[in-house]
């Protein structure tokens, strides 16, 4: 059985991310879009276990990566989710703590 990203190692993690983006090259080169979008999340995940959540706290707003139109304002934090509001959004949503980019002042 595989392990669950919360019990690798960031050795075992980076190894991850590496075949991840391996095989997403390969399903974006056959032309297998959900499947190329699928180990796309995956990396996501791995890397958010890369990350510090002390880093971020409730309150902060970031854009997120390659986008930087779009902020997150973060509510609370569960692990490497932030839960929390999109650009204006009343609608309360967890996304891994990697998808942030740049950290913007809070008006």
């Amino acid at each position: 059985m595989d392990k669950k990203y919360s019990e690798m190692s960031m050795a075992e993690l980076q190894t991850e991310i590496g075949d991840l983006t391996v095989k997403a090259q390969k399903a974006e080169q056959r032309g297998m879009i959900s499947e190329y979008a699928v180990h796309e999340r995956k990396i996501l995940m791995a890397q958010a276990y890369l990350l510090d959540p002390d880093d971020f706290r409730k309150g902060e707003r970031y854009v997120f990566k390659g986008d930087e139109e779009e902020y997150f304002d973060i509510d609370y934090l569960n692990g490497v989710f932030a839960w929390g509001y999109r650009s204006g959004s009343s609608e309360l949503e967890a996304v891994p703590i990697s998808v942030f980019g740049k950290q913007l002042p809070v008006r």
